[in-house]
């Protein structure tokens, strides 16, 4: 017999493990019920309680643009949707300016991310440069291609904390990486030391609340100090931008059900695309982002929000935002 929104509520509540099908039941709650609302309250509660009130920002950097030949076909990289010709990279100079603003603007965490056409010898160069500038122990992560376990060390001994690794829904179909690949490069990562975010993503219209259940407890299975749920931002040549993209007041009712999946044990639930109403749901983690972005089709962001926008943004939600380095990225 099919369990009440309400009983699955309170098994998450209560630190039970919520499977596939009670999943999909949350998913599949109307966005804007009664139901919909106490999953936001629970999320809400959870987050709260898994961070001790504490919401962070973390700010994102993106090194470089060009054609991308793992054609994730939501990215703005991707070979086929043709967005940049010619590819380019930030200086060393800018990237630790950049990563300097984060940092004295409060940034609770920083990330390197680049294509999959970086080498990694040159984002470990960028790394270790952009990591003797820090004048504090804010954490540094990578978000980048796949490794193995040598690339995993190098990024551990280059200082980096982290990294930012996702399956994404429909690896392998909208990718050309295969969903093997992804997981060896989190356990590589987790044998090296390197703590692990991830979220729920690129969450878009056409996804089953089967594919959502599905891939929430393969994010939840990674052990993450955070996860989440991010919405695909249609790029206009990608194929995928026939499906419509998916409004917040659905993407809180996503992140608020993936929040309960992930129990008090994950600290962290972000939402990219930074909006208040993720904030309300549940939603203790937002981003800033310069830079390069997938979402984009410019060199230079336009999507990104400035740290002091997106602590503004946790404080008008009623969060309480971390001073200092993340405690999601704490090293145990």
């Amino acid at each position: 017999m099919e369990r009440s929104v309400h009983a699955i509520v309170d098994k998450a509540l209560g630190g039970g493990v919520l499977d596939v099908p009670e999943l999909e039941h949350l998913f599949a709650v109307p966005k804007l019920s009664q139901e919909a609302y106490l999953i936001h309250y629970a999320s809400r509660k959870l987050s709260e309680e898994a961070s001790h009130g504490k919401a962070e920002v973390h700010g994102q950097l993106g090194l470089d643009v060009g054609p991308c030949p793992r054609d994730c076909r939501f990215c703005s990289f991707a070979m086929s949707n043709g967005a940049f010709g010619k590819p380019s990279r930030l200086s060393v100079d800018a990237v630790v300016e950049a990563c300097h603003d984060f940092e004295v603007n409060g940034a609770n965490a920083i990330y390197l991310m680049a294509t999959g056409t970086y080498p990694l010898v040159d984002f470990l160069a960028m790394g270790r440069a952009a990591r003797e500038a820090f004048a504090t122990p804010v954490p540094l992560i990578a978000n980048i291609d796949d490794f193995d376990d040598e690339g995993a060390r190098q990024l551990k001994g280059a200082g980096f904390t982290g990294i930012y690794h996702a399956l994404r829904l429909e690896e392998g179909m909208v990718t050309r990486i295969e969903p093997a690949r992804r997981l060896a490069t989190v356990g590589a990562a987790r044998r090296a030391g390197l703590l692990v975010g991830t979220c729920l993503e690129p969450v878009g219209s056409e996804h089953t609340f089967a594919e959502l259940a599905e891939k929430t407890i393969a994010t939840r299975d990674m052990h993450p100090v955070f996860s989440g749920a991010m919405r695909r931002v249609n790029i206009p040549a990608s194929p995928l931008s026939a499906n419509p993209t998916v409004d917040y007041a659905q993407m809180a009712l996503v992140l608020a059900t993936v929040r309960l999946a992930m129990g008090r044990d994950v600290v962290g639930n972000c939402t990219h695309e930074p909006n208040r109403i993720g904030a309300m749901a549940g939603a203790n983690l937002l981003w800033a982002e310069v830079g390069s972005n997938p979402r984009d089709m410019s060199e230079s962001t336009v999507r990104g929000w400035t740290v002091q926008r997106a602590r503004s943004e946790l404080s008008e939600a009623g969060w309480d935002v971390l001073d200092g380095p993340s405690a999601m990225y704490a090293q145990g």
